[in-house]
Order: structure tokens, then C-alpha cells, then sequence
């Protein structure tokens, strides 16, 4: 095997098992020491990828924002209205982290006191634009009532989808998350879209389960 192939596969499988002691044990609690033996590699070669815990978990927010972005231009390319492009998108970055130990832990880094470096935006940042951006769509498509304050909804989005995985995480297996991201959307549905238009918008988020369980 090619030492830069062998070298990059090395990184993936430290990056890969750091996420998944972070997800399981949180960021203070899981040591270098822990990664090396649950990568099953050296010290050195540890270090030779990484100089401290604090680049690890750099590397998995990177790692985390990247698929983010890509979710979001594949949910883009669909069309669709405001309102369905920001549910797809939820329920998409929670299919990645029940699928995935390095979403999963970019998610609880996200709720840590990790310092994030530029270029890279804090998730919530990102999200929260986001989410910001596609409100005010739905209003200008009438998707949502008129007299809503963008900004206080998209926050209040943000917070009540990160608050279904950090409250889940010691209560109930991730597999579970889908089934949380869909209630928060029924309630968020029949509180912010008009009457007529809520069946579409149920009906969407009851689908987009369905497609993450039979996945």
C-alpha cells in the first residue's frame, strides 16, 4: 500500500474512533490515551496526525461542517419550498448522525466549550443563518404566518433540535433521534403554518422518517 495512502487510512481510523469515544464519554473525559488504544495504533503515530486533543476535535467539526454542506446542496438541488428544504435538511443531518459516530460527536463537540478556528464557523452559526434564511422564505412563500420574528424562530429551532439529541443521549438510543426530529416538526407545523398548508408539511415530516428507518 502506498505510504499516503496508508497514512491518510491511519488518520481516517483515529478520527473515526475519537469521534466515537467523544459521542459515548464527552470531550474532557475521553483522553489521548483512550484514542490510541480504540484506534488500535500507535502513540506515534497519534501524533504524527495530530499534536493534541484540541486538533482532533478541530478535525471532526471540519469533518462535521463538510457534510453539512453537502446535505445542504443536495437538499437544494431537489427545489421545493423554503419550509421543506429546512425539515429535509434537519432530518438529513439526523440521519448522519445515527449512521455515523463523527456527525454524532461533531454534534456534542457542538454543545462543548470547544473553541472553533477560523476559518470554520461555530455549527450553531451555521445553522442558525440557515435557518434564518429558509424562514424567511417561508414567509415570502407563505408557508409560515406572516408576523413571525425570523430570527427568534430559527433560534428557537436550533436549540429544540440540539436539545432532542443532547437530552437523548443518556435517555435513549440514537436510533431514536429521527422519531424526535419528527415530533419537533409536527409541533413546529401546526404553531407556525397556516391551517391549510400544515397536512403537506405533517405529512412531509411523518415521510422523512419513514425514508431514514427503511434506510
Amino acid at each position: 500500500m502506498p505510504r499516503q495512502l496508508r497514512a491518510e487510512q491511519t488518520r481516517a481510523t483515529i478520527i473515526t474512533a475519537a469521534a466515537d469515544l467523544i459521542d459515548r464519554h464527552g470531550y474532557e473525559s475521553t483522553s489521548l490515551s483512550d484514542i490510541v488504544a480504540h484506534a488500535k495504533v500507535t502513540k506515534g503515530a497519534l501524533y504524527f496526525h495530530f499534536a493534541a486533543k484540541e486538533d482532533l476535535a478541530h478535525a471532526i467539526l471540519e469533518l462535521q461542517d463538510k457534510a453539512a454542506r453537502q446535505l445542504v446542496a443536495d437538499v437544494e438541488s431537489r427545489g421545493g419550498s423554503s419550509l421543506e428544504a429546512l425539515m429535509r435538511t434537519t432530518f438529513g443531518i439526523a440521519r448522519l448522525a445515527v449512521e455515523d459516530p463523527v456527525p454524532r460527536a461533531g454534534l456534542r463537540l457542538a454543545a462543548a466549550d470547544i473553541a472553533v478556528r477560523p476559518p470554520l464557523r461555530h455549527p450553531f452559526t451555521e445553522w442558525l443563518d440557515f435557518a434564518t434564511r429558509k424562514f424567511t422564505g417561508a414567509v415570502r412563500e407563505a408557508d409560515v404566518h406572516g408576523d413571525l420574528d425570523v430570527g427568534v424562530v430559527a433560534h428557537s429551532l436550533v436549540c429544540f433540535f440540539i436539545g432532542t439529541r443532547v437530552a437523548g443521549r443518556s435517555l435513549e438510543p440514537v436510533g431514536r433521534l429521527p422519531r424526535r426530529v419528527a415530533e419537533m416538526w409536527h409541533l413546529m407545523v401546526r404553531g407556525l403554518v397556516p391551517v391549510h398548508r400544515r397536512p403537506r408539511y405533517v405529512t412531509l415530516a411523518t415521510q422523512l422518517e419513514r425514508e431514514i428507518r427503511i434506510a
